[in-house]
């Protein structure tokens, strides 16, 4: 059975191209949006299928999501700053959910809409620290009303927070956590492999769950890992 397609949006770096490299190493039919440059030469390299286009326009959103195959499933690591100043957390995430609801009416429509943002977002703002809230608490709250939005649209969704982001290799102790109180830390190569699992897996639809290195975290409560099918 063919594995179900991908479109992939934040994909020129990060977790979002070590998540197109996961995916092609399994054989996933990938595309990616690039607003620029930056990645292609990695992601065409991997057999990815490219779209240009601004996470910002209604319209190349539209378009990207028109040209994907029947039963498709959307990633979205979108992030950064705006021309404007505005968060592309908040009002790239909430445009992209507004047209892949309007793609999801169509018989070919999205499958599911998984959206990366951060420890912190939603339930677990009651646990950030205080230089957390100093350093990150505006970019978390949009991620926050991003993840509010798709929650209310009526998509098929799941949440995925990450710890603090690292670059080094994956240690294959990735996890992922419906603790709110959960701190820590997880690389990126490992938050790709459980971005893939996540995908297949049905029993994370409609969940917000916290991703963690079981090695680089701590709280108040014992560790209980979310069971992942393989």
């Amino acid at each position: 059975m063919n594995a179900p397609a991908v479109i992939l949006f934040g994909a020129s770096r990060g977790t979002g191209l070590e998540l197109a490299r996961v995916l092609r190493q399994r054989q996933v039919p990938v595309t990616a949006m690039l607003r620029g440059e930056a990645g292609r030469g990695e992601l065409d390299a991997l057999g990815v299928a490219l779209v240009a286009g601004d996470a910002l326009n209604p319209a190349d959103l539209t378009q990207a999501l028109a040209g994907m195959p029947a039963g498709y499933r959307i990633v979205s690591t979108l992030g950064g700053s705006a021309r404007d100043g505005q968060l592309v957390d908040e009002i790239g995430n909430i445009a992209l959910a507004d047209a892949a609801l309007a793609e999801a009416a169509r018989e070919h429509g999205p499958v599911r809409l998984v959206l990366i943002t951060s420890l912190g977002c939603g339930e677990m703002a009651p646990h950030r620290s205080a230089a957390a809230i100093a350093a990150f608490g505006s970019v978390v709250d949009a991620k926050t009303r991003a993840e509010d939005h798709l929650r209310a649209s009526g998509l098929p969704w799941t949440i995925l927070r990450p710890g603090g982001l690292r670059s080094e290799p994956a240690t294959g102790r990735g996890v992922l956590s419906a603790d709110p109180e959960i701190h820590g830390f997880i690389h990126r190569a490992d938050l790709a492999l459980l971005t893939e699992r996540v995908l297949r897996d049905p029993a994370t639809l409609h969940q917000a769950l916290a991703a963690v290195d079981a090695d680089q975290c701590h709280g108040p409560n014992p560790l209980t890992p979310f069971a992942l099918a393989p």
